[in-house]
């Protein structure tokens, strides 16, 4: 199943951060591929390095979010940004979910620096932070509807469904990464359990006061 949207007959505001974030992870992606692999390493976050100096390379810990591998990285990471944002900041309101997505970003790259605190592989990417997203929105929509792709069909899922599959993966599949070497590149599976627990418990003390409308 291939999320391609979701019901935002309830929505009230526009979601000028989500759409401020797309365009900033964009904007990121083209300055990564016109300044190469010196570019990467200096702005991911590595786990080894950051430890050997926290405060010199502060920044990184929010430059990384921005940051993304490839193409179907940064539209897989974009795509579903679009279809849950929306709504959570329209619930949160904007300076809070601005808070909480860099929140859940910093919780997704410390959870992961907790499996491999001797690893020297540039970490980047915005799924930390989206995962955190995606807690919120089980959250706040648990009746919510997905439109997925099933073949050469569009159906209408819920999200409970969609959202559930997705975090189990992660979790069978963090589980396996825990295991394997801090030296070997790949999905950062336990960045997105982290990011996901974050946006789930955070979402109790941010979420609006307006009824949840399904």
């Amino acid at each position: 199943m291939f999320p391609i949207g979701d019901d935002n007959s309830t929505r009230r505001t526009v979601p000028l951060v989500t759409y401020a974030l797309i365009g900033l992870n964009v904007l990121f992606f083209f300055i990564e591929m016109t300044g190469g692999n010196e570019l990467i390493t200096k702005w991911a976050f590595i786990p080894s390095r950051f430890l050997a100096n926290p405060v010199g390379d502060f920044l990184t810990l929010f430059s990384s979010m921005f940051m993304h591998a490839g193409w179907l990285h940064l539209g897989g990471n974009m795509l579903y940004l679009w279809i849950f944002g929306d709504n959570v900041e329209d619930r949160f309101g904007h300076s809070k979910f601005i808070v909480f997505y860099l929140f859940c970003g910093l919780v997704a790259t410390f959870a992961q620096l907790a499996v491999g605190v001797g690893s020297d592989i540039p970490n980047l990417g915005a799924s930390g932070a989206i995962a955190g997203v995606l807690g919120a929105y089980i959250i706040l929509f648990p009746q919510g509807k997905v439109r997925v792709l099933q073949g050469q069909r569009t159906i209408q899922v819920s999200a409970l469904i969609v959202i559930g599959l997705w975090i189990v993966l992660q979790f069978f599949s963090g589980i396996g990464s825990i295991s394997a070497s801090a030296e070997t590149g790949g999905v950062a599976y336990i960045a997105h359990i982290g990011g996901f627990l974050a946006g789930v418990v955070v979402t109790f003390f941010l979420r609006g006061t307006r009824p949840v409308q399904t």
